[in-house]
């Protein structure tokens, strides 16, 4: 065995050594004279014990008991579990590598040989080799872990897991550089460099002065008088004197003492589970087991602790708080506490209380005592006795409020609304003119009122963020501060006026009063300047950038953003001088210009001869200011629009001009693109630089791209034909020497080759078009692939299609389904499943012969072209597995399948493989003949770059077929790792189950009893990881196993290529760490080291695949594509990307130091990777995006899927907007910094919000033009612009209507400027035609119709979020969208979010055409109708006539389902969980089977209710009661009509009382008779009749008020909008204000009808239930007659197309871009199906015809009196 020795001396780590500080104190952890670690650093006089340290050890034998001392009485740890008390001292099961320990020649350890069992390799760690003279070895390294582990109680597989970690990280910097530098570097990275988040946090908590002098002189704990003591030295405080001696300390730090800190490091951050979202807290956690071991007490223990000590007394009582935040206990199990965000101490609370020195003073033990006031070497052992309850506090309140928009976004207010003010102020001087005179000195101080407003909105926003920071230490006094200043700012902007007015009032206006305006008019000007561009958490007083170390954590955790130099700032700021000067300009002429001349007309108009017999003419005569009130409003939200729609066009410029720039360009010529890509391939793709010039370039250009054109063949792209034309071949040469010869791709001279070389307009044509022209860019150097460093690949994967099933692609999905997925797959991808036959077809000729018969014999020529049939029809004709496993696997790797990713992740080892070979001829020459070993030899280095880790969550539940599936990738890629959670049964009764993470590959054994694979590492975690939203726990429990440098996270419907991955090692050059220096990284620190920012993330381009999977597909493709590449590209170079998750390569140590590579917090982090990039972002790192790089990307396909997947970005940018990471950036970004994350983030969502309120806002506006338009007599003009005479008393109004031709164009060009970034993409990278082309296709598939529609669903998405909550992951599917979805279905899903909305408005548009028609309403009418049919235009076979009417039965029942029994898709149900979100639950869990029909909704705050569901309906109702009550104001024959204001409340409220009338009566008949009737539909019957008798009141009332109106249909229409806002407000009030939480079953509604309140467990509730139950089926009667009426409307817009023959093969043509002879068959149906169907089509079609006929009748009644008084006078003649 060897005896390691620790290094002597330091000459080893290549840096001079320092004097040590002469004046250091004892306790000092940068002194070298530091008695306690007097080992642990270098000086030349130390002398090491020879002896191994392998002498601590109890026992050479693992197996010995007396490994660990069972029976030591040290047990320094109370006991805090109730399942595994005592347990700690024996071994954990083993794990793989554990059973292994006999075999090596260490007994106490097991090897750590080659970790992925490959076989017996030599050397697992190749460039750590004693030969390279490494400053500590393999073994020296392996005890230091062991060393480790024994006295801290880690747990063994965790250490070994960690040395493997280690070792890989060391092999990988060492490939590169000298071991030595390996080891300073990596010790740099985590602990003690510059860019070190250890080193930052130990700086920004002042750890240094609590090291230094003593915790007495801290000045944080001196700020909380806990002791006194005298001040310590000047210097010591000195931050730079500081940071020297830190340096010094760490240069001159041992070898071995860098190590150790490394292994401490990742062994306390290996078993940290959740705590690693904590980074700070792993900070504060390792720097206590550092201190603890550099004590003599450490040092001098002999018996080892227990195994998992570390696990179960330091993290699982800080994993226990922070589950405990979201979670309790119920009946044993774990549910969510109903708890919002700002009620939960989260992982950024926990986090943060260890930024500052205050925090971690609050840290205190059982007894009160407070650990600062422990030694630092004493503190880490008692961590178990720490109380963390006491500790924690919220540190920032992510309440539900829209304050967090005005907080976060004061600046984008302050632009608008300030510059918004100015210009109308200036153009509204009739609003102030004194007699109709202009007075400039009240113009100058009217206009300066703009900085009031200003002023009002930043102190608006002060106020607000009070709610949002603690007060518990002195957050808030710069807050105070602002606000003082706030005052003074808002005294000199608005004062002035008051002075001016009352002057300029007395007509006293001279000089000096309009000196005044103009001087406050200029202070203005600079307050709103000040204001937009000073970042609110830096005006008066920077916390952020000021020298007090105070708030030196603010500054280093959150606003230590990458600094933009040169170019790059002055594009930033460029673009937002173009997008605001564009803006302000055409917003001054455009929008406030026309808006005067309304204002001009307008101001002081009255209306005369109008009367009213409550209001008088009050209300009325003030009809056009309440008019031009709204106007204004209106013209505020286009101000808003305009700047989006600028924004988007400069950026597009900007990111095509980039593109130029880079070289990405299809009008690239063909011969710079094709003609030039060998020499392309060899001077970007390899690295050459140290190859021998004997082999000529073009021989190993050919290798690769032989290898790529060879990989699309087999991936059955291309045709054998094809592959012929572009390979190289060897021919002989003139000299009969054998030659290669260049493809005839690379010479030809025209672009028109698409059919020679490849089929037009396919894959390959793609893949090899955008692989030329990437390599046309600029891209880091490539180097050697055994210098290249290592990186894995992790995909999260929860429940994923791995591999499709026979059954799953040859049957179809269900009944709705109309064809087979192999037969669509075939559809989309005819040449590939061509190629595909021929192949299978070649193997199966060769097969059979093989097996001695010949099916394809010259004499059965006819016979075997049927024979070929099954392989045209499924790919096989043989059911032998290796045949049905071929069309599985093509399948499979055509739809969004983890076999597809991984398939498509694992060509990174071919490229390896091909790099290593092609740029190493000599070690093919090596190995000679021995193809076997050569191909090891290629493996070798294959699974020393690169690992590909799926984090398989469930793998241990799977299903058999799921089992079968991941065995089937194991044994396909064997080096394929897999990490996945293992539970074992608690071990006392009463305790929690124990979790394991766990990690398995294909090399792994199989365990005799469980057939499983026995696990490599097997590493307990402290409980459930899974606390969040699923994806961030996945990835952060696995995240353990990664190797290397470098992380790429994908997802499981994700692909790669060949060609791409063969840019591996360019990608990973982005990281700017390729290229090294042999000086150490402590030697010097300038400011400039201290200040560079790392590359943290390098984002990469993604190809939509499923792009051509019809319109929606198409659409979803677009969208990726102007986002994540042409936003991305201009983002990333002006410093505004973030991280997007896929495809996107991190570096791995920067981000695993700083939180991991997502956030967790259940609901707050539903997008949890993009707080990852604001987390890297806010602390230094910067953010690339590569252009020559793509992956491709599945989308979802269908109309449900996509929206809610849009549900799912809207409620996650909701919960953004509450989070801090948004405060932080908000308020403390320069401007054109802070201007490029708004726009590119939060702002595209509310520009989406702003699009919706414009066009209600329009709708309100032109609905009050509209009353005064049919009310009076506007005046007219010719078309000259001439007055026409004779028209005494009218209302000159005509510059309104063209205003509002402004405004519709305006709403018009907002949307239409949507498509711009995708079309000038598609013209930049795929050509003019192309771009038109499918620009034009999008246009003719009612794209515009989608684009609305999920427009909307953005909005309500955000809007609900922020008011009640519930954002939680939705998994949104990724089939292939053919299934036709039931009208029911669609109409619950969409009526909340959009169908009822535009209901709505579509009556208020009918009113507004009826009364004042332009032909701009079009644009809105179609609009409008898309909001309400959109889902049903969308959906697969809509306008199937006899599916139609099924689908027509099936709405009425369910309609009627729900009152006798339970029904988990009725109208009742949908109803009550609508209803929920304002409500909540009950706590109360019964066990009814109807509970699991509820979802896990919290209730709303109050004050979010109050504004959304009672002050803003009661505003509208309010509104449209005025409009009615002014069109109803004017006398008719002489006479005023009867009061409006009676009329208008009998008809809304009547329905409801009458409701109110017929429940009562009937609750007592179902009580009295009820439980004496055993009938079982009692309750259904019941129910019937009431709901009919509800449904024939709001009939009957509304016809007589079609009656009283007299039969004027635009009165009636405004009278219907009137009535439907009131009862709106009354049932929002009802709910919010009458009733309590809802119960989780539906036993109540069933009770109502039924009349058997017993029995159905109500408790003590059953006597208040039947008085909640009144009230809920007041409101539940009204909804039920609307959602029936509104069915049926919906019903009749859509019946048009159904009676037009053919109409479906068209609609589907449209949906798929499936040409009709191609398209998807009708559903065949049995005689039985077919007789019951005609039955259902005949009966129902009947009873909608009826329903038809009635509601036209209803509405065509006015007719019927004319017909009779026409036929009386007939009679009379």
């Amino acid at each position: 065995m060897s005896s390691p020795t620790p290094l002597r001396g330091s000459s080893n780590d290549g840096s001079d050594s320092s004097p040590p500080s002469i004046d250091a104190h004892p306790h000092d952890p940068f002194s070298t004279l530091n008695g306690a670690g007097r080992r642990y650093y270098d000086t030349d006089d130390l002398e090491y014990p020879t002896a191994t340290r392998r002498d601590t050890y109890v026992s050479e034998n693992p197996t010995e008991p007396g490994f660990y001392d069972h029976n030591s009485s040290y047990d320094p740890y109370a006991p805090h579990d109730t399942d595994s008390d005592g347990d700690y001292a024996q071994r954990y099961a083993t794990s793989a590598e554990s059973l292994n320990a006999q075999r090596t020649g260490h007994t106490l350890t097991p090897t750590f040989s080659d970790y992925h069992s490959g076989g017996g390799l030599p050397e697992a760690y190749p460039a750590w080799s004693t030969e390279r003279h490494i400053p500590l070895s393999k073994e020296e390294i392996e005890d230091i872990f062991l060393d480790l582990t024994q006295k801290f109680g880690f747990q063994r597989d965790s250490m070994r897991n960690m040395f493997d970690f280690v070792m890989q990280q060391l092999d990988s910097r060492a490939s590169r550089m000298s071991p030595n530098q390996a080891l300073l570097t990596l010790h740099a990275d985590y602990i003690g460099g510059p860019h070190a988040n250890y080193r930052k946090w130990y700086f920004a908590a002042q750890l240094d002065l609590d090291d230094a002098v003593g915790q007495t002189q801290n000045p944080g704990l001196n700020r909380l008088k806990s002791q006194k003591g005298k001040k310590a030295p000047a210097r010591g405080k000195a931050l730079n004197t500081a940071l020297e001696r830190w340096r010094q300390a760490m240069h001159t730090m041992s070898q071995y003492d860098r190590l150790r800190q490394i292994a401490l490091y990742l062994l306390c951050w290996g078993e940290g589970a959740q705590v690693r979202f904590c980074p700070e807290a792993m900070c504060f956690i390792f720097k206590c087991a550092d201190d603890y071991y550099r004590s003599p007490e450490c040092q001098n223990r002999v018996e080892p602790v227990p195994e998992g000590m570390y696990l179960r007394s330091v993290v699982r009582p800080l994993y226990r708080f922070i589950r405990d935040q979201g979670y309790e206990v119920a009946d044993g199990k774990f549910v969510r506490r109903e708890r919002d965000h700002e009620d939960i101490i989260g992982y950024d609370d926990v986090n943060q209380l260890f930024w500052y020195p205050e925090g971690i003073a609050r840290i205190v033990l059982d007894d009160k005592t407070r650990l600062v006031d422990l030694a630092p070497a004493k503190r880490f052992m008692r961590f178990d006795k720490i109380d963390w309850n006491r500790a924690f506090f919220k540190t920032y309140y992510e309440r539900r409020s829209f304050g967090h928009l005005l907080v976060n976004f004061n600046r984008v207010w302050v632009i608008h609304i300030a510059v918004y003010f100015f210009y109308t102020a200036y153009n509204s001087a009739p609003v102030y003119a004194i007699n109709k005179k202009n007075i400039p000195a009240l113009q100058w101080s009217a206009v300066a009122l703009g900085g009031a407003v200003a002023t009002l909105i930043m102190i608006f926003a002060t106020l607000v963020e009070f709610s949002y920071i603690p007060t518990t230490w002195n957050n808030t006094s710069h807050l105070t501060r602002r606000l003082l200043f706030l005052a003074v700012i808002l005294a000199l902007t608005c004062g002035p006026t008051f002075y001016v007015a009352i002057v300029a009032s007395n007509g006293n206006a001279g000089t000096v009063t309009k000196i005044i305006g103009m001087v406050q008019f200029f202070i203005s000007v600079a307050a709103t300047l000040l204001f937009a561009i000073v970042p609110s958490g830096r005006m008066f007083g920077d916390r952020v950038a000021g020298k007090s170390r105070k708030y030196l954590a603010s500054q280093t955790f959150t606003a230590s953003y990458p600094v933009l130099t040169g170019t790059r700032r002055f594009a930033s700021i460029l673009l937002w001088l173009l997008v605001f000067g564009c803006k302000f300009t055409e917003s001054y002429f455009y929008l406030t210009l026309s808006f005067s001349r309304p204002i001009e007309v307008m101001v002081g108009m009255k209306i005369q001869g109008c009367n009213d017999k409550y209001f008088g003419n009050n209300l009325c005569r003030n009809q056009v200011a309440f008019t031009l009130a709204i106007m204004y409003v209106m013209d505020l939200v286009l101000f808003f629009l305009d700047t989006f729609l600028w924004y988007v066009i400069w950026n597009t410029v900007f990111s095509i001009g980039r593109s130029f720039f880079l070289g990405l360009s299809i009008w690239t010529p063909w011969v710079d693109i094709y003609q030039r890509l060998p020499k392309r391939i060899y001077a970007k793709l390899l690295s050459t630089s140290d190859m021998e010039t004997k082999y000529k370039p073009k021989v190993l250009v050919s290798q690769i791209w032989n290898a790529i054109i060879i990989s699309m063949y087999r991936e059955h792209l291309l045709s054998i034909d094809h592959v012929q034309k572009l390979l190289y071949h060897q021919v002989d040469g003139a000299n009969g020497r054998r030659t290669l010869r260049a493809p005839p791709f690379f010479t030809a001279e025209t672009e028109q080759i698409g059919g020679e070389f490849f089929p037009r307009g396919s894959e390959a044509e793609r893949r090899i078009s955008f692989f030329a022209q990437s390599l046309t860019t600029t891209m880091p150097a490539a180097i050697p692939v055994d210098a290249m460093p290592t990186f894995t690949v992790l995909t999260p994967h929860y429940s994923e299609k791995i591999l499709l099933s026979l059954r799953e692609i040859i049957r179809e999905e269900d009944k709705n389904t109309r064809v087979t997925l192999l037969e669509y797959l075939k559809q989309l991808h005819p040449i590939e499943w061509d190629n595909f036959v021929k192949d299978t077809k070649i193997l199966a000729e060769e097969s059979a012969m093989f097996n001695g018969t010949n099916p394809f014999g010259a004499d059965e020529k006819a016979a075997s072209k049927a024979d070929d049939l099954p392989f045209y029809f499924i790919g096989f004709k043989s059911a032998a597995p290796e045949f049905t496993l071929r069309t599985r696997i093509w399948s499979s790797l055509r739809a969004q399948t983890l076999y597809r990713t991984v398939s498509g992740m694992m060509n990174y080892s071919k490229a390896i493989k091909l790099l290593y070979r092609v740029e190493n001829p000599e070690v093919v020459q090596h190995y000679g003949a021995n193809a076997d070993k050569l191909e090891r030899e290629l493996e070798r280095m294959a699974r020393r770059k690169f690992k590909f880790l799926v984090s398989m969550q469930r793998y241990s539940k799977f299903n058999k077929e799921e089992q079968e599936n991941a065995e089937f990738l194991l044994r396909a890629y064997p080096d394929l790792q897999i990490a996945y959670l293992e539970e074992e049964p608690p071990r006392r009764e009463g305790g929690e189950p124990r979790i394991f993470s766990a990690l398995i590959d294909g090399h792994s054994e199989f365990h005799p009893e469980t057939g499983r694979r026995r696990p490599k590492f097997r590493i307990e975690l402290p409980g459930n990881p899974i606390l969040g939203d699923g994806k961030s726990d996945n990835q952060n429990h696995a995240i353990i196993f990664y190797r290397g440098e470098y992380l790429q996270l994908i997802d499981a419907n994700q692909d790669n290529y060949l060609e791409e991955c063969i840019k591996i090692r360019n990608v990973l050059g982005e990281f700017e760490e390729l290229q090294t220096t042999e000086t150490s990284p402590y030697s010097r620190w300038e400011a400039k080291d201290l200040d560079a920012s790392p590359v943290a993330i390098v984002g990469a381009r993604e190809y939509i695949f499923s792009e051509n999977i019809g319109i929606l597909g198409d659409l979803a493709a677009g969208k990726e594509q102007t986002f994540g590449t042409l936003s991305a590209r201009l983002m990333a170079w002006i410093g505004g990307k973030l991280h997007y998750g896929h495809p996107d390569f991190l570096n791995a140590l920067y981000m695993t130091t700083r939180g991991g590579v997502s956030k967790a917090q259940k609901g707050l982090h539903l997008n949890e990777d993009i707080y990852a990039g604001m987390n890297a972002f806010g602390r230094g790192g910067r953010i690339k995006h590569t252009e020559y790089y793509q992956c491709g990307k599945g989308r979802d396909l269908g109309f449900g899927t996509i929206l809610n997947f849009q549900t799912k970005i809207g409620t996650g940018m909701g919960e953004q907007m509450l989070s801090r990471e948004y405060y932080y950036l908000g308020t403390q970004l320069p401007i054109d910094r802070f201007l490029t994350f708004y726009y590119v983030h939060p702002g595209f969502h509310i520009n989406n919000m702003l699009v919706i309120l414009s066009v209600q806002i329009f709708i309100i506006t032109m609905v009050f033009l509209g009353t005064l338009h049919s009310s009076i007599k506007v005046c007219q003009y010719t078309k000259s612009g001439q007055f026409i005479s004779g028209q005494p008393g009218c209302y000159n109004l005509v510059n309104v209507f063209t205003w509002i031709q402004h405004c519709i164009l305006s709403i018009f060009l907002v949307f239409l400027i949507s498509f711009l970034p995708l079309f000038m993409q598609d013209l930049v990278e795929r050509g003019a035609w192309k771009a038109m082309f499918r620009f034009v296709k999008q246009f003719g598939s009612m794209s515009p119709l989608f684009e609305v529609f999920s427009t909307q669903i953005y909005t309500h998405s955000i809007l609900s979020n922020l008011t009640f909550g519930g954002a939680r992951y939705i998994a949104t599917g990724r089939g292939f969208a053919t299934t036709r979805i039931p009208f029911s279905t669609l109409f619950s899903r969409f009526a909340g979010p959009s169908i009822y909305l535009g209901m709505r408005t579509l009556i208020m548009l009918l009113y507004v055409t009826l009364a004042m028609w332009t032909p701009y309403l079009i644009y809105f009418w179609i609009s409008i109708f898309s909001l309400c049919i959109a889902p049903f235009i969308f959906n697969p076979h809509q306008f199937v006539f006899s599916d139609w009417v099924v689908d027509y039965r099936e709405f009425l029942r369910w309609m009627s389902r729900g009152n006798s029994r339970s029904h988990n898709n009725s109208w009742i149900g949908y109803c009550r969980l609508s209803r929920t979100m304002i409500t909540g639950y009950k706590k109360k869990k019964l066990g009814h089977p109807s509970e699991k029909l509820s979802g896990d909704v919290p209730r709303a705050d109050w004050r979010a209710v109050l504004f959304s569901e009672v002050i803003f309906p009661v505003c509208l109702a309010v509104l449209f009661v005025i409009a009615y009550m002014f069109v109803k104001s004017f006398p008719i024959d002489g006479k005023l009509p009867p009061s409006p204001l009676i009329r208008i409340a009998v008809i809304s409220l009547g329905p409801i009382a009458l409701n109110a009338v017929v429940l009562m009566l009937f609750f007592m008949v179902s009580i009295f008779i009820g439980p004496m009737i055993e009938a079982p539909l009692f309750g259904s019957v019941i129910a019937s009749i009431v709901h009919i008798l509800g449904l024939l009141g709001m009939i009957g009332f509304f016809e007589f008020f079609w009656f009283l109106e007299l039969w004027n249909v635009s009165h009636a229409v405004l009278g219907l909008i009137t009535i439907i806002s009131i009862q709106r407000a009354v049932h929002k009030i009802l709910i919010s204000v009458f009733l309590s939480r809802e119960f989780k079953h539906d036993e109540t509604n069933r009770a109502w009808w039924t009349g058997r309140w017993y029995g159905r467990g109500l408790g003590s509730h059953v006597m208040s239930q039947p008085a909640r139950e009144f009230v809920v089926k007041i409101i539940e009667l009204s909804l039920w007659s609307s959602d029936l009426l509104i069915g049926h409307i919906l019903l009749l817009m859509l019946t048009p197309p159904v009676l037009i023959p053919y109409f479906d093969r068209f609609h589907a043509t449209l949906l798929f871009w499936l040409r009709p002879s191609k398209q998807i068959r009708a559903p065949l149906y049995s005689i039985k199906q077919r007789r019951q169907r005609r039955w259902i089509i005949v009966k129902y079609g009947t009873i909608y015809i009826l329903a038809v006929a009635l509601i036209v009748a209803l509405i065509a009644l006015r007719t019927f009196p004319i017909i009779l008084s026409k036929a009386h006078l007939i009679l009379l003649i």
